[in-house]
């Protein structure tokens, strides 16, 4: 396995389209690397690039410290898994897995003892006699998997491998993506548009936005300390609300206007970020799991006032969207629950419910750059 390296990568297509402008990141020996992005954000575009079969317009690939970016795709010893399968239909799975190494010019005992290894590993030895036709949609992208893993290449690629696969396949794949990564030692980058997915299996994320790098963070990282309303956004599901707010300084006091209340905050709250200013817009976030329910118009500190838009039951949890009032008109705000907290207020569409905040747990950023300017304190805090 081998490092790969992506300095000032660029490329541009006819017509003057810039799929990549400069991105800049790397994987490690034996690292998961999650590319995650929107789709358009430039994450195909930058595996196909490091894969060779697209040329770049600029910046340079290294592998194992070598420079490869001039190199045909033989030559880099990458294996690609892409969102299909794309098996040989009129091949056994033997042979579609043999085939990678044929091209190769392995002798056949190697083969052999190579499949049996990759096949024992993807608990698929009882298919190597089937055709593609006789397979399901997982054990399909399995064999795929395993096209890939016999190579024994240096780096990974693999492009949204799983995100045609249902939903309770695709939970199942990825424990075994993790579980195949420790065994093989693999050097991989994964593409993905789904923050659940890289939340759960990368080790690092690289966040890209319209072809630039917008955040590299471990996953946690990326969720508790996101560097841009963009990130913050992105990662988490439901989504983190966002308010426009402004902040208000009078007399040793302070407070931010925020959902069409003005409501009171601790002085030091305000030293938790650079320096704020009156004169400024900015956005505040939190997220649905970080707030809760309350009476409407019970005066309680911290507390926005609303009306019931929508219920979603969801299992073990609630979900509530209030519709409260903002700089732009009304605006709605997602509050996740527990059943329990939730039967205790009315679902009623149209009633008056109050939304709690604890400000410890409360984001601002930029209004004009989306630039992150002051984080979420989670020292002694709980989340729901």
């Amino acid at each position: 396995m081998a490092e790969l390296r992506i300095d000032n990568l660029s490329k541009t297509f006819k017509g003057g389209v810039e799929a990549l402008k400069g991105i800049s990141m790397h994987v490690a020996d034996r690292e998961a690397v999650f590319l995650l992005g929107p789709s358009g954000a430039g994450k195909t575009t930058t595996v196909r690039l490091v894969s060779g079969l697209e040329d770049a317009s600029g910046g340079v690939i290294t592998i194992g410290g070598q420079d490869v970016t001039g190199w045909s795709p033989r030559e880099r010893n990458v294996a690609m898994v892409y969102d299909k399968h794309s098996l040989f239909p009129h091949l056994t799975v033997f042979e579609n897995l043999a085939y990678p190494l044929r091209n190769r010019k392995l002798s056949e005992t190697a083969i052999r003892d190579r499949i049996a290894q990759v096949t024992e590993v993807l608990q698929v030895e009882t298919l190597v006699d089937r055709y593609p036709s006789q397979l399901s949609g997982g054990q399909m992208q399995r064999i795929a998997i395993g096209r890939a893993l016999v190579r024994d290449a240096q780096v990974f690629l693999l492009d949204e491998p799983i995100s045609h696969l249902d939903a309770q396949l695709r939970a199942r794949m990825r424990v075994e993506f993790k579980r195949l990564q420790r065994e093989f030692d693999a050097t991989m980058l994964y593409v993905s548009h789904d923050q659940l997915e890289a939340m759960t299996m990368a080790d690092r994320i690289v966040l890209i936005k319209e072809g630039r790098v917008e955040q590299v963070a471990p996953p946690q990282d990326m969720y508790d300390r996101p560097a841009t309303l963009f990130a913050a956004t992105f990662v988490g599901e439901p989504a983190m609300n966002v308010l426009p707010a402004r902040i208000r300084t009078e007399g040793g006091k302070a407070s931010i206007a925020l959902g069409g209340s003005e409501l009171d905050v601790d002085a030091h709250w305000l030293t938790r970020g650079s320096q704020l200013s009156p004169e400024k817009r900015y956005l505040a976030g939190f997220r649905p799991q970080q707030v809760s329910l309350a009476q409407a118009d019970s005066g309680a500190e911290g507390t926005l006032n609303g009306r019931v838009f929508a219920v979603e039951a969801m299992g073990s949890r609630y979900v509530f969207d209030v519709e409260v009032a903002s700089e732009a008109g009304a605006a709605i705000v997602r509050v996740m629950t527990s059943v329990d907290e939730a039967r205790r207020y009315t679902q009623s569409i149209n009633a008056p419910i109050g939304i709690k905040i604890d400000f410890d747990f409360v984001y601002l950023f930029d209004a004009d750059t989306g630039s992150t300017v002051r984080q979420a304190n989670f020292t002694n805090q709980t989340v729901q």
